[in-house]
């Protein structure tokens, strides 16, 4: 068997998962190759699209949001969207490249392949299966004609509702392989009597935890690491601080150690970062999420005890004081993290993917 994974660089969560599942397809000696979706089909629209998401989450994310509601829009009137219309002119030569390379299946952990992919079959037939990535159905999937979606625990009824098939469910999580979890290590500090407080703002440091560090390294008996992603102006700006109890981090390879090595992490919303932390059991706070979909998730982990979600930098504080104190409390919430965020998602999808095809 020989599986293409396709995903575009709108954010890290996409590739992040894709390459999760790569890890695991070849853990188990299946080929397997990851490309940008953009680099086969015209290479001048991987560096626009990058530079579009971007952009996007700036001034709070406007254009996101009303991209986010155009979709929904599009869901309502039951036409075409612009982005499917835009996917669909790619068709051609993205079969022609899978058709060159004899690929048997193709993995879309990102909508824009998966559009293609359903044009591509109106005419030939591609084993496809779609990847959700965050903790909500997406504007656009139904427009997805995928053999199957892999999608979290507990958004089955949200996709059904929405016109997707149940049969072709499968509610194995998002998929983090298992080396991200067993390969992780604690990393020892000497600061064995403070509570670990790790703070990820995503890939591009998004967020404005600068304005409330002041305050939070007030708490009594903690350890603040800061992953500022690549914003190489927050890392710096950080920097400054003179604290013996605070570490920044610019962009890491090492999250996976880092989570492990924590008692509380802060963090984005992002759906594969959300999953990562989870996967680890930890006390976990969301802020700063992007308008649309990021609020989705912090409603999907806010419902189910997941996470807190803070919205200023006194309930950041709260929670903090509520995680550490209320053992009763931080157990609940790991609980709950072990009843619905899978550890064997990567795993699950690769063991039906070898019986299937």
């Amino acid at each position: 068997m020989k599986v293409l994974i396709l995903s575009c660089n709108t954010g890290g969560g996409h590739n992040s998962c894709g390459k999760y599942i790569k890890e695991e397809l070849l853990f188990n000696n299946i080929e397997c190759d990851f490309k940008n979706y953009f680099e086969i089909v015209n290479l001048s629209k991987k560096d626009f699209s990058d530079k579009l998401y971007i952009g996007s989450l700036g001034k709070k994310g406007g254009l996101f949001k009303y991209m986010y509601k155009m979709g929904e829009a599009y869901d309502k009137m039951n036409i075409k969207s612009p982005v499917y219309l835009a996917n669909q002119l790619h068709a051609n030569k993205l079969y022609k490249f899978i058709d060159e390379n004899k690929y048997d299946l193709v993995i879309c952990p990102h909508l824009f392949p998966g559009q293609a992919l359903t044009e591509i079959n109106k005419k030939h037939h591609i084993n496809f299966i779609f990847v959700a990535t965050d903790y909500e159905y997406h504007p656009f999937t139904d427009e997805i004609k995928a053999d199957y979606y892999v999608i979290p625990k507990g958004l089955e009824e949200r996709f059904i509702s929405k016109g997707i098939d149940e049969n072709k469910l499968l509610s194995f999580g998002i998929p983090i392989s298992s080396k991200f979890i067993t390969n992780a290590k604690l990393i020892k500090k000497n600061n064995e009597n403070k509570k670990n407080i790790l703070i990820l703002l995503g890939s591009m440091g998004f967020g404005s935890i600068n304005k409330i560090l002041d305050d939070l390294l007030n708490i009594k008996n903690i350890y603040i690491t800061i992953v500022c992603g690549n914003n190489h102006k927050l890392y710096n700006e950080l920097n400054n601080y003179n604290n013996e109890n605070l570490n920044i981090i610019g962009f890491s390879k090492n999250i996976n150690d880092l989570i492990k090595s924590s008692d509380i992490v802060i963090s984005k919303p992002g759906g594969l970062s959300s999953t990562e932390i989870a996967c680890f059991r930890k006390g976990l706070i969301h802020v700063f999420p992007i308008p649309g979909v990021e609020t989705s998730n912090t409603e999907f982990f806010s419902k189910h005890n997941l996470s807190f979600v803070a919205n200023n930098k006194e309930e950041i504080i709260n929670y903090i004081n509520l995680l550490i104190n209320d053992n009763k409390i931080y157990n609940k919430m790991i609980e709950s993290q072990k009843e619905m965020i899978n550890q064997n998602s990567a795993m699950d999808l690769v063991a039906f993917i070898k019986d299937k095809y």
